[in-house]
């Protein structure tokens, strides 16, 4: 069952209290809906509980000095005895109904996302997101470009249809030549984060409900989960590695000098929210499950900003070593994640669509995570203090496997293979 300890409150509750017009405001840029009111209102209740509590348990201990003076001058105690019991029934019915109020609260600001930094832009609509950076130029074709599925008809990259056999749609099958090139790409990236000082790790796929918690995953988007639940397990299986890799420091406290910590997994990722895509969202665009290269930073609060441009520049690094064109967006506020403070998404043009695509979303959580998770660090003998975790797609591979077909597709059908992957082919230099 997740732990309703308030002290380790997703938002720190002072801020709330210090400011509930202005927190209010801040969290209705990401979620509209978001009411302060209810958890201020269940927060003093609260706070009226315990203080009876405390006076109450100072009665019972005043009552239980009296009783011992009493027995030791042989005086009569059934009167006090009388009351010290009433007064312990009187603490068990609070402290139940403080159990009731503390899950109340508990669930509702379960519910509310990170506060979004102070320099992003308010705005619920992703149109407003800002291009902050461009790299190459939109292919231009001497022919008409075909999109992925039409290309894999006589390539035979993917078999689309024995993977709906085996899972329905969204479940795709790799293929021959598509499944030694989808394995060369997972190859290259984790090479490149290894390089840029990342450590790897291969995680297990399912996470317990706490874990899923700690990531900020529940309760909010269960429904997008898929789960693992009978009278043996409860388990959820993982929409992106980012869920166990903080889960890997979930209630420790870590020591100063070992952070930052940075990591790289490769794991399938899984999303039943696959299942509302449209027409032209066809083939790898939006699957069920796809492969991802994650990065994952535990750092100082006063670091996470310097450790988020190298998240960034590992996976810029990625794309332009591969030249595929992409734009950095800067997301508005109501565009970013529930756990973002801060995010940058890295679009590639896929000409088979017609427009951007996201291959990866890198977010800076600050101590949202942390502080469900518990994962604090301390220097010396000094108090414990909340981590910040980061994290970004190093890449997710559906989608960047379709901006490598259609913007390097010849006229002949054949595709032409970025240099840096030939030495995973065993030289292979065009794929037709």
């Amino acid at each position: 069952m997740i732990s309703c300890e308030r002290r380790f409150l997703m938002l720190d509750i002072k801020l709330i209290r210090n400011d509930p017009k202005g927190i209010e405001a801040k969290l209705k840029t990401k979620d509209p809906a978001v009411s302060i009111a209810p958890i201020l209102k269940l927060d003093e209740e609260i706070r009226q509980i315990k203080n009876q509590v405390e006076q109450l348990k100072n009665q019972k201990n005043q009552n239980a000095k009296q009783i011992g003076e009493k027995k030791r001058k042989g005086e009569d105690v059934s009167k006090l005895m009388e009351e010290i019991a009433g007064v312990g029934d009187e603490i068990q019915k609070l402290d139940h109904q403080l159990m009731e109020l503390e899950k109340a609260f508990h669930d509702h600001v379960a519910c509310f996302p990170n506060l979004p930094m102070e320099d992003i832009k308010n705005s619920l609509d992703p149109a407003d997101n800002v291009c902050i950076k461009t790299f190459g130029e939109k292919p231009s074709f001497s022919f008409e470009p075909k999109n992925h599925m039409e290309l894999n008809e006589k390539l035979k990259l993917f078999d689309f249809k024995r993977g709906a056999k085996i899972g329905g749609t969204g479940w795709p099958c790799y293929r021959g030549l598509g499944a030694r090139l989808e394995w060369a790409l997972i190859q290259f990236m984790i090479d490149t984060h290894i390089t840029n000082g990342f450590e790897m790790w291969i995680p297990p796929l399912v996470g317990r409900p706490e874990i899923m918690y700690g990531s900020a995953h529940l309760p909010k988007f269960e429904d997008q989960l898929y789960k693992v639940h009978d009278d043996d397990y409860h388990l959820y299986l993982i929409p992106t590695s980012e869920a166990v890799l903080n889960g890997l420091h979930f209630d420790e406290i870590l020591e100063e000098e070992s952070l930052p910590r940075k990591y790289t997994a490769f794991t399938p990722c899984f999303r039943r929210e696959a299942g509302a895509a449209g027409s032209q969202e066809r083939g790898l665009i939006r699957t069920h499950q796809f492969n991802k290269v994650e990065m994952f930073c535990v750092t100082r609060p006063e670091e996470s900003e310097a450790i988020y441009e190298e998240m960034l520049k590992s996976a810029e690094e990625i794309l332009q070593a591969l030249n595929v064109h992409y734009r950095s967006m800067l997301l508005v506020t109501g565009d970013m994640s529930f756990a973002s403070a801060k995010t940058i998404d890295l679009e590639v043009w896929l000409p088979g669509q017609n427009r951007y695509y996201e291959v990866s979303s890198i977010s800076n959580c600050t101590d949202f995570q942390a502080r469900r998770a518990k994962i604090r660090y301390k220097k010396g003998t000094d108090k414990p203090q909340f981590c910040h975790t980061l994290n970004g797609s190093g890449l997710a591979t559906s989608r960047l496997m379709v901006a490598l077909l259609e913007n390097n597709q010849q006229e002949d059908g054949t595709i032409l293979l970025p240099t840096v992957l030939h030495k995973y082919l065993d030289g292979m230099k065009s794929i037709g």
